[in-house]
């Protein structure tokens, strides 16, 4: 028998932290088409695209590996992405990390009900432990984020609302579509 049959079906969370592992990458490549090199935080928005790239990577392995097939959104992730990226960007510094903020602390909450869910089954360690790595990951942008700024954003609160409300949407369609 294998052993992978007794395990839960986990395709719906490898198929949404895959999209949203896509969709940041799109929201970083958004910004940094605005804000160029030179741009204030360029070289940390970079540093976290990469990081990101690095995560979408290791859950495109995982999705080939267990046959999963990714969101029939991610088309629309593509240009949604970017176009939340480059809007925050063009808003200003503050508002491109106040998205970074939004998001995070979004997939900061997401992963942590993943990982709870996945820690009581305790039926699939590798999946575990990449959320793991990814949250604390997340973290780190989130506190990165808002040491540089950005609760200083045009009418951050209200941003911050918008964008968190767009990533718990995204996060639901994702998981079914």
């Amino acid at each position: 028998m294998n052993a992978n049959a007794t395990k839960p079906d986990r395709s719906e969370m490898i198929r949404v932290d895959q999209a949203g592992e896509f969709g940041a990458t799109r929201i970083y490549a958004g910004q940094l088409a605005v804000m160029g090199d030179r741009g204030p935080h360029s070289a940390e928005i970079r540093a976290m695209a990469e990081q990101e790239v690095g995560h979408r990577e290791e859950f495109d392995r995982l999705m080939a590996e267990r046959g999963v097939r990714p969101t029939a959104l991610q088309p629309f992730w593509h240009v949604a992405g970017f176009a939340l990226g480059a809007g925050t960007a063009l808003i200003g510094p503050e508002a491109a990390m106040a998205c970074t903020a939004a998001i995070e602390t979004e997939i900061d909450e997401h992963y942590s009900r993943q990982l709870d869910e996945l820690e009581k089954d305790g039926d699939d360690p590798e999946l575990a432990d990449m959320i793991a790595r990814f949250r604390d990951d997340e973290r780190e942008h989130r506190d990165a984020a808002l040491a540089a700024g950005a609760e200083k954003a045009p009418a951050y609160p209200l941003l911050s609302a918008a964008i968190r409300l767009g990533c718990r949407a995204a996060i639901r369609l994702s998981e079914k579509i």
